[in-house]
C-alpha cells in the first residue's frame, strides 16, 4: 500500500523535525563532555551574555575563571552557579577582578588569571562598551576609554595567555564581537573603530598561532536583546525571531559553546539586512555609502520635525 502524494510532504516534515531534534540533543550532550575539565576564562562574566556562558560551561564541567569589574556581582554569580550544583560533576569557579578601563593594572590582572590554574584552555573575550553619538561630540578621552575596553583589553589578555598555550601547543581564543567590526554605521564611529581594530587583531592572530595548534574564533552578532522573549515554538523559528529583533544572551551563549566545541573559526549571527550590507560593502560600496548617508539625512529631518 502506497501513501498518497499529499501525505508525503507532512511526513517528510515530521521526520526532518525529529532528526533535527535528535541532532540537537546529541550536540547538547557532546557540548557538556567536550568542555569537561577545561580551564575556561570568561571576561565580563556578570553581563547577560557572560552569565549565560558561565552557566553553560559550568554545567558542562569546565573549570571556570570568571572575570568582571564588580566583586559583588561576581560573588552573586558564583552563588547562583554553586548553590544547586553537584560538586562531583562541577568545579567551583575562581573569581578575578578585571577592569579593562584601568589599563595600568591589566598586566597584573592577566598574571592573576593565568596563575589560577597555571594554564588556559579557552579564553572567551566578552568585554564591550557601546557609544552612539556624532563624531564631533566625542572627546579624545572617551575615544581612548572605548579603545581600552573593546580593543586594548582583549588583545592584552590574549597576549597574556599565549605563552602557556604555545608551550602546550593547544588552546582556543574566542572574541565575542559585533557586526560593527565588519560594517561601519553612522553615529557609532568610536565603537565601530574599536570593533574593527579587535576584528583585525584577532584575524591576524589566527594566522600567526595556527602552527602551534591554537585556534582563534570570532563571533559577530547584532545588538543584544535583553527583553522578555515572545512564546514561539520551534528552534529554527526561535532563532529567526531572535535575530530579527536582536540576539538574546541565551542564543548567543549557545552559539559560543558550539563555536568552541565545533572549532569554528568565524561565526556571523545576524539577520539578512546586515548580511546584505556586508555584501554591498564588498561589491557595491558606493551604493551602500549613499544608503547610509540618506539614512543620516532622514534622521536629522525627523529630529527637526519633532
Amino acid at each position: 500500500m502506497t501513501l498518497p502524494s499529499v501525505a508525503v510532504l507532512p511526513l517528510l516534515v515530521v521526520v526532518a523535525a525529529g532528526v533535527y531534534y535528535i541532532y540537537n540533543e546529541v550536540m547538547r550532550y557532546m557540548s557538556k563532555s567536550l568542555v569537561k575539565n577545561k580551564v575556561v576564562v570568561i571576561t565580563d562574566a556578570v553581563s547577560g551574555v557572560g552569565t549565560e556562558c558561565a552557566h553553560l560551561f559550568h554545567k558542562g564541567g569546565a573549570r571556570l575563571i570568571l572575570c568582571g569589574a564588580s566583586w559583588d556581582k561576581l560573588e552573586s554569580l558564583y552563588d547562583s552557579l554553586t548553590n544547586d550544583a553537584d560538586p562531583r560533576e562541577t568545579f567551583a569557579p575562581k573569581l578575578v577582578i578585571l577592569d579593562f578601563s584601568d589599563m595600568d593594572s591589566v598586566e597584573e590582572m592577566v598574571s592573576e588569571v593565568v596563575e589560577c590554574y597555571g594554564c588556559v584552555d579557552v579564553l572567551i573575550c566578552n568585554s564591550s562598551v557601546k557609544l552612539k553619538a556624532p563624531v564631533q561630540s566625542v572627546s579624545l578621552e572617551l575615544d581612548r576609554n572605548i579603545m581600552d575596553i573593546n580593543y586594548f583589553g582583549p588583545s592584552s589578555l590574549a597576549k597574556g595567555v599565549l605563552p602557556t598555550m604555545i608551550c602546550r601547543r593547544s588552546g582556543h581564543i574566542v572574541l565575542v564581537t559585533s557586526i560593527h567590526g565588519r560594517l561601519a554605521v553612522p553615529f557609532r564611529s568610536s565603537y565601530t573603530a574599536s570593533k574593527h581594530a579587535a576584528q583585525a587583531f584577532f584575524d591576524c592572530l589566527r594566522a600567526e598561532v595556527e602552527e602551534y595548534g591554537i585556534l582563534v574564533s570570532t563571533v559577530s552578532h547584532t545588538f543584544i536583546n535583553t527583553s522578555e522573549p515572545l512564546p514561539v515554538k520551534g528552534d529554527v523559528i526561535i532563532i529567526a525571531s531572535q535575530l530579527t529583533h536582536g540576539v538574546r544572551p541565551s542564543i548567543l551563549a549557545n552559539e559560543i559553546m558550539q563555536t568552541v566545541n565545533r572549532k569554528k573559526k568565524e561565526v556571523v549571527l545576524a539577520h539578512p539586512v546586515p548580511r546584505v550590507a556586508l555584501l554591498l560593502r564588498s561589491l557595491l560600496p558606493s551604493f551602500l555609502f549613499a544608503v547610509l548617508a540618506a539614512g543620516v539625512k532622514d534622521s536629522e529631518l525627523n529630529e527637526q520635525m519633532q
